[in-house]
Parts: C-alpha cells; structure tokens; sequence
C-alpha cells in the first residue's frame, strides 16, 4: 500500500480491506490505477460473487465488437480478482468459495466470448449445420482444476475443443461463402483463445493452454467428436485417461446443444473409465508420477507447493487412481472436485477416516497457500518465496506469528501426504526373490527338491513337474510381454505364500490353476503384483478350501474384496445391503445386461465376504445359513421387482405392484442355505384380472431367465420349481386358492412334509399372510397316525433305496439311517401329527428348535431329543466342511460317528415303533 497508494488514499479505504492491500501488490497496484474498481468493490467486496452477477456486468457493458469485448471481460476479471484477495485474506472467503469464484468466472467469461465470436463468425459464413440441417455449436471441454470446478486464482485454463459433426455452414444471408466446418470452428477457437488470452491494456483473462488435445501441440487446434472418440480408440494414452477425469463441457446458454454435450461425455466415460477394476492404473500413475519427480528435481523445484513432494500434485493422484481403478463398476466415483472423491472413498471403505482426514486438511492448507501466493502478484506460481518480506507477507496473512511458524506446520502436512502417497504408490520390490530360481528354473533338479521340500511341500516332484509345465505352456508362452512378466513377479511369492498355509500342496496347485485362469487379465494380475498381501489372503483362502479356490478362480473379479477392510466384519447390515444394491441397479436402469451382471456381482461378492469369514472360523454353520438366507431372500425380492418392471402390458394397472407371492421350500424355505444350493420356489397370486394368469407366468418365466442365465458374471441361482402343485405337470403360478383346495384335498403326504418348511421370501405381503394363514391350516388337519407313519415310512423306503450306502464301513451322513434325512422326517412327523394340539410346532424354526419343542410338549423324551440335537448340528457341520473341499457325496468312516447314528436310530424307532 505505501509503495502505490499516498497515506490520504490508504486511510480512506474501508479497514477491513487493509489486510489484502498490506498483502497483495497487485491489488494495491490494481486500486491505485483503477479507482472505478474500488466504488465496485465498496457495493460488493461484502457479498458472495455469482454467475448472475458476472453474467449482469458483461450484459450491461454490451460490446460491439471484439476490442470492447476483451476489455470488458478484462474489467470484470480485475474486479473479481480485487474482491477475492479482499474477502480471502479478510476471512470472509473460504477455499470452497474462492475456487468456486475462479470457475464461475471462467465459465461466464468463456461462454460469454464463445457466443459473441461465434455470432460474429456465423454473420459472415452463416451457422455450421449438423447432418440434420441443425446449427451446431463448438464444444468447450474445461479440463483440469477448470473441470473440477476447483480453478485457483491465478491459474491457467486448459481447454479442449470439439465440435459436433463434420459438414459445413450454410452461407451467409448476403451471398457469402461457405466453409467447411472444421475451417469454421478453428477460427473461433482462434479467436476465442485470442479473446481470453491476449495480453491488453487491461491485461489478460485466462491463459489459455491447448497442450492437452488429441496429439498436444502437433494435433489440429478442434477435432469433431468422432474424431476424438477414434483418437481415444486407437491413440490414447494412460496419461490422458487422467487427464480426462475431470473434464467437464462448459457450455451453457445459447451455446448449449445438450445432445452433443451428452455425447461428447459419454464418449469421454468410455475412454477414461474401465467396465472392469482396472489396477493396472497404478502403475501407470506411478510412472507418471516418477515423470514429474524427474524434473522436479531437474529445475530444482523442491519448493514447489504443486508438483514437490507432499503436494497438492500427490493429493490429486491419490483420488484420482482410485477413480480410476474403479469408476467404471462405481459410476459414483466419476466425480470431479478432489476433496468430494476424497469424502466418497471414505464412505466405500477404500481409505481410512484418519487418513483422508489428514489429506483433506493438507488440501485445504496447501490451496490456501497456493492462493497466497498467487495474491502478491496476481503470477501463476506455485513456489515458496525465497525473500524475507514476501515469507513475512505470506506468514502473516494465513495467521502465523513468522515463516518458521508456517513452514513448521506445512512440512508436517507435506511429510504426512507423502506417507499416504507412498503406502498406495509404493512400488512393490521387484529385486530378485529368494524362490526366483524355483521359478525360472534355474535351480537344479535335486536342489529344487530340496529347496520346496523343506518349505514343507510333500509332493516336491510333482509340484516341480507342475511348476515347469506352467511356464513352457503355450498360453503362458502367448501371454502379453507385460503380463508374463506380472505372472513371473507373482510366482515366487505364490510358492512362498502356498509354503505358509497349512496344505501347500494343495494351495500352490488352486494358486497356479488361478493365475492361469486369470493370465490374461492384466488388471487382476495388477493387483495382486500392487498388493502382495493380496495373494497371500488368497493363498490362505484357496488353501483352506476346494469350492472357495473354485469359486474364486470362476469371479477372479471377488480379488477385490480381499482388499475390503469390511471382509471379516461378521455383522452383516442387510437393510444397508440392500438399499446399496438398489442404488447402484438405479444407475443403469433400462440396461437389462448391466442390472443382471451388477445382481451376480454383488451376490458373488457377499457370499465370498461369508466364505473367507466362514474359513476363518467366524461364522457358525447356522449364523452363516441364515446370513445366505438373508442375501438369497433379497436377491429374489429384487430380482422380481426389476422383472415386473420390464415386463409389457402390466394390464390394466401398470403401476401396480404384482399380486404374487414367492413361497421359498428346502433349505431356502428352512433357512438352512449353504454355498451352490439351489431355490425350490412357488409361485402364487391373487389377481382377479382375466389375463392375471398368463401375465404372472409371463412374469414367472422371466424370473426364472433372470436367475439362471450365464452372463461373463455368472449366474445367481439353480431354481427348482417342481414343489408346485402337480409337480411339473402343474401350472407355473396358481391362485391361491387354486393352492389351498389342492393341499387340502390332493396334495401327497411328502407334500405336507415339504409344506413344514415352507415360508413366504418376496413378493406381495399380504398374500404372503394369508399363505401362512393356509400352511398353518394344512399342518394342524387332524391326521390318522397310523396312515401318516404308513405314508412317511414309504417315502422314506423310497428315498433310502435310491441313495443309501450299503457299506459296513462308511456313513452317509445325509442319506443313510441315522443321518439328517431320518431327523428331518421325525420333526416333519412330529409336526403333522400332533400340530393340530400344539400351535408351537408350526413355527418355521428349523429342525433343532423344533426337536426342543417337541420334548417340552413331552411328545418325545428329552433324554433321546437332546442328543439328536447335537447330532444334527454336528452332522450339518460336517457336511458342509466336507462341501467346502469340494466333496459332495457326506461319507464318513462309521465308527467314529457310530453313537451319534445310533441316537438318531434310538429316536427313530421310539417314533415310529
């Protein structure tokens, strides 16, 4: 102030201004050559600065022509940029208002030039039309800051320019020529950037920076869209899906063609956003990080707040590689403002609360800084200043009592960036691993023996033989140079992470048949090279189970939850659950492929959450049926709703929700799912409309298309529907009245048996209700016992012919007496014979429960029930550990299960003699 300004001038400005004139030479400068922007400033320095208000001074300037159109976007700039130093070092602006400013004011400015050039342009050559006839506009893409809409106050715009189609304009109204439109939007573009950049009298706007086209500075000043979407095919690099991020169309007003706006970032998502996890984005961003280390440290820019170690650089790519990664599967993530994503990777559990909030305050910090900086000379500088008085200047003015004071403080946030930086970045060793000679085969026969002998595996030759086979095959021969050689830096660690479960030969078998699997999955292959903890939690996984390996080999894409901090967290919130699976269908509504896979991916991805609890032992064999129950029940509900609303002429109230109810049976029905099993389902409805039966079928069917089809997801569920009425004979969806004259009339005794496990899972509530209401009915008929035994001993003959075990030496813990299946038919016995005294004994509670029940009503005496609990629960254990390694068939040595068989045998025969 004392440099520009007499003391007379000084103290006749209001004091609230004082800080930013003691602070900034280029307001003091600004002040003293311009007193037209102190009376603007004294109306609005006190107030919020807007589009509207911006967009109202260029309006009431109206200028004529493109020497007055520069000089009043000049003047606007030098008023925002006076009350902004004023507000922001006043402490009446925060960052979110000050980069908000900036935006607004690039936006209003460039549309503003945009539209007068091109009126100007169009009045000579006539508009550009499309191929439809229709006029077309140029497409101004704000990248960077500018599209993040976080833009600093003395910064660069970075643009690019597209128009719509190629073509030409249709002359002007006095005979002039037409031009192609390429020839057109170049000479806007020319002049807009002229408009914006240009150095006056009055300075410039923006600096306008092109370098990011297709092809840099060597590319073609506009490219049409099919241009663009061809160079992104066949041309684009890594590091323009970064820089493509946050690009965002600027255009607004009469400038706005929404249709081609939508095109134009559509065709952006495409390129930047991967349909898959794409970890191979690490290392491209670590790369091209380590470009901007190298000159860092080339010009000496150590100090640079941006590009230096710990600065606003590294915060950026910390949000931004996340995006990358996953904004394809997570079209949340396909925002653009840096502190949003960071608020966002919170709440997905990819980055810890402690730790964004650490990047958050650095962020902040460090823009505020930047912008101190930028005040002293309105310059586009990111440097810490190397003069006493400018630190001074800059010390004071964030509130700090001197420049070791600050610096104590922006170190310390600079020091903490790194450290985040580093654990997300880091790259992993590389250097020559110990088993690397295993690998390569560079160790001698009998040393190899050795070497994996005394890493405990047993089968040493056949693992050797195996090891040799993987790396001469041709698919691993044919693979991608970058693969293979993601592959070689995984095998070693595979055979050290298979050594240190407890069945490594087992684990390093699953764990070379899954790398093969996904050896051309260069994403997958990414990660797990990226997070080598990874492969171990996945060697323990595979190891410790046969169906867990095989499933995850089918949906290598479950790798990611091996990452999920949430993947032991045994509480599982199934409300939330499914409010997130309806969120994300809700954002591909009408793609009926996106929705299926997006329901297979998020069925896949919580049973392998239960599955890696449940190998880990935190999961009872009952909490976690009940947990698939759970997961099932809701896949079925919304698997339904997203099929009723697709399904045409809902005649003839189409917003009406179905009349249909879905009765779950079997384990579905019992709560006793386990992995891979199928749902046996019936179907009823309560439709008065003439066609209610062909439409719910129609329903049914899809229903049915939607469960079991493959898609490159998988699928969801085996169904079996042959429990309805009639079997397979029966119609697909009866009424439910239909349901009830046929159980109380025509309906087998095994029918009423399956009927005790029967509950409603989705669909219309109230039929559900009165669906219970009938099964209470059916299971309290009184029954004659003698011909319910009669009955309920056939099937059971029947059953044990087709599956029983004849051997003296091994059980079948499910199909042979004494086993699951004799304890579920005592409970079903139990229940149809004496429901009609004992209301309890209709409840669906499962078979223990029920055994419980059935012995405090003193049918059956607790001495022999209790056991048979145990029993059950011991043998359901059993079955579904035997499951989990791949065995299907529940056979077990006799004797050592022999007390058990014989106190369901003890209880059989009190029943049923």
């Amino acid at each position: 102030m004392r440099e520009m300004m007499t003391p007379a001038a000084s103290d006749s400005l209001p004091p609230e201004w004082h800080p930013a004139l003691a602070h900034s030479r280029y307001l003091r400068q600004l002040l003293d050559a311009r007193p037209d922007v102190v009376v603007w400033l004294n109306d609005f320095a006190n107030h919020a600065l807007n589009g509207e208000l911006m967009r109202g001074f260029l309006d009431a300037e109206a200028p004529s022509d493109e020497g007055s159109l520069k000089s009043v976007l000049r003047r606007l700039r030098q008023r925002i940029m006076a009350a902004l130093v004023v507000r922001d070092i006043g402490g009446k602006a925060p960052l979110a208002d000050v980069v908000e400013t900036m935006t607004q004011l690039a936006d209003v400015t460039t549309n503003f030039a945009l539209d007068f050039v091109h009126r100007q342009l169009a009045a000579q050559c006539g508009e550009p039309l499309d191929s439809q006839g229709n006029p077309q506009r140029l497409l101004i893409v704000g990248m960077g800051k500018l599209g993040g809409r976080e833009l600093n106050v003395s910064s660069d715009v970075d643009y690019i320019f597209v128009y719509p189609e190629e073509g030409e304009t249709a002359g002007s109204s006095d005979g002039g020529r037409r031009i192609e439109a390429y020839e057109f939007f170049q000479r806007v573009g020319k002049r807009l950037i002229a408009t914006l950049g240009e150095i006056t009298g009055d300075g410039q706007v923006f600096r306008v920076d092109m370098r990011l086209r297709p092809n840099g500075d060597s590319g073609p000043l506009v490219c049409s869209l099919d241009s663009l979407e061809s160079y992104f095919i066949t041309q684009g690099r890594e590091w323009e899906r970064y820089a493509w991020i946050k690009a965002r169309v600027m255009n607004v007003g009469n400038n706005l063609q929404p249709e081609w706006s939508t095109a134009l970032e559509k065709v952006a998502r495409a390129f930047v956003f991967r349909k898959y996890l794409d970890f191979g984005a690490i290392n491209a961003m670590r790369d091209l990080h380590a470009q901007i280390r190298r000159e860092v440290v080339r010009k000496d820019m150590a100090n640079h707040i941006k590009l230096g170690p710990g600065g606003i650089r590294e915060i950026e790519f910390i949000a931004q590689v996340f995006q990358l990664i996953r904004g394809g599967r997570d079209p949340a993530l396909q925002i653009r403002p840096t502190l949003k994503v960071l608020m966002l990777l919170v709440e997905r559990r990819l980055l810890p609360p402690d730790g964004v909030d650490e990047l958050v305050a650095a962020y902040v910090f460090l823009r505020c800084l930047e912008h101190r900086l930028q005040y002293l000379n309105d310059a586009q500088t990111h440097m810490l200043p190397a003069s006493d008085e400018e630190r001074h200047l800059i010390a004071a003015s964030l509130g700090f009592p001197d420049w070791p004071a600050l610096l104590g403080v922006l170190d310390a946030h600079r020091e903490r960036v790194t450290r985040h930086f580093g654990e997300i970045f880091s790259n992993p060793d590389e250097s020559s691993h110990a088993l690397a000679g295993l690998w390569f085969e560079q160790t001698d026969g009998d040393d190899a023996l050795e070497i994996l002998s005394e890493l405990g595996f047993r089968q040493s030759q056949a693992l050797l033989e195996q090891l040799r086979s993987f790396r001469r095959s041709a698919k691993y021969l044919q693979l991608p140079t970058q693969n293979r050689e993601r592959l070689d830096a995984l095998g070693p660690r595979l055979i050290e992470a298979a050594a240190g479960t407890d069945s490594p030969d087992a684990t390093l078998q699953r764990g070379l048949d899954f790398l093969e699997t996904i050896s051309r999955r260069g994403a997958y292959l990414a990660l797990l090279q990226q997070y080598p903890q990874t492969l171990s939690k996945v060697a323990e996984i595979i190891g410790s189970s046969s169906w867990a390996a095989d499933y995850l080999t089918r949906h290598p894409i479950l790798l990611d939850e091996v990452l999920d901090t949430r993947l032991y967290e045994i509480a599982t919130d199934w409300a939330a659950f499914s409010t997130e699976l309806n969120q994300r269908l809700a954002e591909y509504v009408g793609d009926t492929e996106r929705e299926m896979d997006i329901l297979r991916e998020v069925h896949h991805a919580q049973v392998f959450r239960l599955l890696a609890q449940d190998i880990a032992g935190l999961q009872t064999v009952e909490r976690l049926a009940d947990h698939l129950t759970e997961l099932a029940d809701i896949v079925v509900r919304t698997t339904l709703e997203l099929c009723w609303g697709k399904l045409k002429h809902r005649h003839p109230h189409p917003e009406r929700p179905p009349k249909l109810a879905i009765i779950a049976y079997g384990k579905l029905g019992g709560k006793e799912l386990g992995y891979g099993s199928d749902l046996d389902l019936v179907f009823l409805h309560k439709d008065p409309e003439p066609e209610a039966g062909e439409l719910y079928s129609r329903l049914v069917q899809r229903f049915s298309t939607w469960m079991t089809s493959r898609t490159s997801a998988g699928i969801l569920f085996d169904t079996d529907f042959r429990l309805r009425p009639n079997g397979d004979a029966g119609m697909l969806v009866c009424t439910i009245e239909a349901f009830r004259d046929y159980q109380l009339k025509n309906a087998w005794a095994w029918e009423h048996q399956a009927l005790t496990r029967a509950r409603f899972c989705a669909g219309d509530a109230e039929l559900g209700a009165q669906f219970e209401a009938i099964r209470i009915e059916i299971l309290r008929q009184p029954r004659d016992l003698a011909k319910l035994m009669e009955d309920v001993l056939a099937m059971r003959k029947r059953m044990l012919d087709n599956h029983a075990t004849t051997s003296d030496e091994y059980f079948d813990i499910k199909q042979d007496p004494g086993g699951l299946i004799d304890v579920e038919f005592i409970v079903q016995y139990l229940v149809l014979g004496h429901a009609h005294a004992h209301e309890r004994l209709c409840g669906n509670l499962g078979n223990i429960a029920l055994l419980g029940i059935a012995a405090e009503l003193g049918l059956i005496p607790p001495s022999l029930a209790d056991p048979v609990r145990d029993t059950y629960r011991e043998f359901r254990r059993i079955q579904h550990a035997l499951r989990l390694n791949g065995i299907s068939g529940a056979r077990v040595e006799r004797a050592e299960h022999e007390h058990r068989i014989e106190a369901v045998s003890a209880l059989w025969t009190f029943v049923f003699d």
